[in-house]
């Protein structure tokens, strides 16, 4: 009867209240990997002083603080207010064969609304989807600096979309949650200046975003 009864026990799920709030919050940090999808102008194909122009990926961080409201038992919506740093990078190649790298620096203040889909709990395991948007400023832009060896200039406001996956493990007074997601910019982000020779070979940039967060719940 004892070896039943703490078998029973072994069964109890950790905080068998936490999905019935009506809200909660957290805070989350990770590592993100961004960098820009180019479409070049027809000057580029014709006759321009760039050979190639490659982007290329550069590592980031975030911190942000989480809140949580409950839709259904299935469906909630998040807002996931962060600071997020993150280097793009790219690589050019002129007709003399000359190889330029450079990359560009952004400090994102960052404001993702997203709708969480659960699977069901499995005593204190669950994983989730998520889908939503987000609006980006970016205190680093230098769209107005009066540098004159600026490559590239970038505007300072984007939106976008994001999609992901993670999971949720429930311990005793807090849930650890690992998240991957992926976060494609829609705005053409470049600020045309005619003066900067790779601003006329450029037609359009892009962010694009990978995002490895762990999300600490309450």
């Amino acid at each position: 009867m004892a070896g039943l009864q703490m078998h029973a026990q072994t069964h109890i799920p950790n905080m068998p209240e936490h999905d019935q709030k009506a809200y909660y919050f957290g805070i989350t940090f990770g590592a993100n990997y961004s960098t820009f999808r180019i479409n070049n102008t027809q000057s580029f194909a014709d006759h321009d002083t760039f050979k190639s122009i490659q982007p290329g990926s550069g590592p980031g961080f975030n911190l942000g603080i989480m809140g949580n409201l409950r839709l259904t038992n299935f469906i909630d919506l998040r807002f996931i207010p962060a600071l997020v740093f993150a280097e793009k990078k790219l690589t050019l190649v002129d007709m003399n064969n000359v190889v330029t790298k450079t990359s560009v620096e952004s400090i994102y203040m960052q404001l993702p609304l997203q709708v969480k889909f659960k699977s069901d709990r499995i005593n204190n395991f669950r994983f989730y989807g998520i889908l939503g948007g987000k609006f980006d400023y970016d205190l680093a832009s230098n769209a107005r600096s009066r540098r004159q060896d600026e490559l590239l200039r970038v505007k300072a406001i984007d939106l976008g979309a994001d999609v992901g996956i993670g999971f949720e493990f429930f311990y005793p007074n807090f849930i650890f949650s690992p998240e991957i997601k992926l976060s494609q910019g829609f705005i053409n982000t470049q600020y045309k200046d005619s003066d900067i020779p790779l601003s006329n070979t450029i037609d359009a940039i892009r962010t694009r975003m990978i995002v490895f967060s762990i999300h600490l719940e309450g």
